[in-house]
């Protein structure tokens, strides 16, 4: 019998990312307290239910930083490629690239030579991304990358020897504690060269009810974003989780900036996932997200302190959302 060498290889991938996924929710839910991973929100119906997230009307971040990208395009153009030399664009979390479509339509109507890297850990989102871009944009190469943000980064490097500009868009680096983001942006600089650039969004700190109505919706929307990971764990790793005994909880902290997300235990119960046994008590807490907001000062901090240098900083017409761009100098 011929064995397909692609196809092994294929296999063998899935069967580690598995793996993977099972040793991260059994750590995790082993942990005391219990939290889960955001990273894995996203297969199919995760991607589906954040796009509906980003069209909520609450959820200001997306039209705030589409405003960034639909008014200032010009502008961020002109900072990132000063010298109109060949790059590459790299998109951490591309998602559907709603954002920076903008940008990438105006680079190439301008002529600059320039590849499209989207990475994502989402194979789904990157096919719809990669069909709705060529529809859109037939004009524009695209190499897209399926993994973690660093791997791929390294493999982008590999690929090209050009200019890296990386976007890090939708404020993402809010799903870090500080001390993350940090060690995240410090990693992210040893790995670019002289003179790349980092384009990254924040959102701002405003009042506290805006910030708790874009993450704690009516519609439920939010909840069932977040519930879908524990759907995901079920029909992944041959897991029980009732979803009726688990209820989404919001809060968010004006003096720190933390927006953090919960879902809560309604009673007693015990998990099995797999082999494994894993209790929960009534209103006990597994910790799924947090979604940071900054001050001017906090992301001054940050691009001192892992060493980068700030290029410019760019505010949506309300002021609730900054685009910074950051060099490696």
């Amino acid at each position: 019998m011929n064995i397909n060498p692609h196809h092994k290889y294929h296999q063998n991938n899935i069967s580690k990312t598995v793996d993977r996924f099972r040793q991260d929710i059994l750590l995790d839910l082993g942990s005391n307290p219990k939290k889960l991973s955001s990273k894995y929100f996203y297969d199919k119906i995760g991607d589906e239910l954040f796009q509906k997230i980003m069209n909520m009307e609450s959820y200001y971040l997306t039209n705030c930083e589409l405003d960034i990208f639909k008014t200032k395009t010009a502008q961020i153009a002109d900072f990132i490629r000063p010298n109109n030399e060949p790059f590459d664009l790299i998109e951490l979390g591309a998602g559907d690239a709603m954002k920076s479509s903008y940008l990438l339509q105006y680079l190439v109507d301008q002529g600059a030579t320039f590849s499209f890297m989207p990475i994502d850990i989402s194979g789904n989102i990157l096919s719809v991304l990669k069909n709705k871009l060529n529809d859109s944009i037939p004009n524009l190469e695209i190499i897209c990358l399926k993994g973690e943000y660093f791997e791929m980064i390294d493999q982008a490097t590999t690929l090209s020897s050009r200019r890296k500009v990386v976007l890090f868009l939708g404020s993402n680096i809010g799903n870090m504690e500080y001390e993350q983001a940090l060690q995240f942006c410090s990693e992210l600089k040893d790995k670019l060269s002289a003179g790349d650039y980092l384009l990254i969004g924040f959102d701002l700190k405003k009042h506290p009810k805006t910030i708790l109505q874009a993450y704690d919706d009516r519609t439920g929307i939010t909840a069932s974003f977040n519930l879908n990971l524990l759907k995901r764990i079920n029909q992944e790793l041959d897991a029980d989780f009732d979803i009726s005994q688990f209820e989404h909880y919001q809060t968010y902290d004006p003096s720190t900036g933390a927006c953090r997300s919960y879902l809560i235990s309604l009673i007693n119960q015990q998990v099995t996932i797999g082999e494994y046994q894993i209790p929960f008590y009534e209103n006990e807490a597994i910790f799924m997200e947090i979604s940071q907001k900054f001050s001017p000062e906090d992301i001054h901090d940050l691009a001192r302190e892992s060493g980068f240098v700030t290029v410019t900083e760019l505010y949506d017409t309300k002021k609730w959302f900054m685009d910074a761009i950051w060099k490696v100098s």
